[in-house]
């Protein structure tokens, strides 16, 4: 049962060379209960790619394609997801707080799925309105 959206800087704590321990021990315990978003994705896949060829290179793109595609459900961003993003991005700018597009891309993700957001950058996620938030690193 999916129940919580990981944002791009969680899941990079697996391949850190001193990652944070209570983050590790709470994507462990709830490996069954996690997804993350295609704009997470993205991120990733396009923060290996900016990296030179290297093993530090390497190791991330094996982590990406063997350990996270395989075993991890990654979220589209549908009509439902865009449709909440252009409410919340609108509703936001008129209050003249415009927060990142893909931060609204995953905030849409998680919201619609009825998902807990969990990510390091609680602050640019806790303006979108009706979303649940936390923040696994302690």
């Amino acid at each position: 049962m999916m129940k919580f959206l990981l944002d791009t800087n969680v899941i990079f704590e697996s391949v850190k060379t001193s990652p944070n321990k209570a983050a590790l021990d709470l994507i462990k315990r709830h490996q069954l209960e996690i997804v993350t978003a295609a704009a997470v994705w993205h991120e990733l896949c396009y923060g290996c790619q900016r990296l030179p060829g290297s093993h530090k290179r390497d190791i991330i793109e094996a982590f990406l394609n063997d350990v996270l595609r395989s075993n991890m459900i990654i979220l589209p961003y549908d009509e439902r997801a865009a449709e909440w993003h252009a409410k919340e991005r609108a509703r936001l700018s008129s209050l003249g707080q415009t927060p990142a597009f893909v931060d609204g891309q995953i905030a849409g993700i998680a919201k619609v799925n009825g998902l807990v957001l969990v990510t390091r950058n609680t602050t640019d996620f806790k303006k979108f309105s009706g979303l649940k938030v936390e923040n696994w690193h302690r």
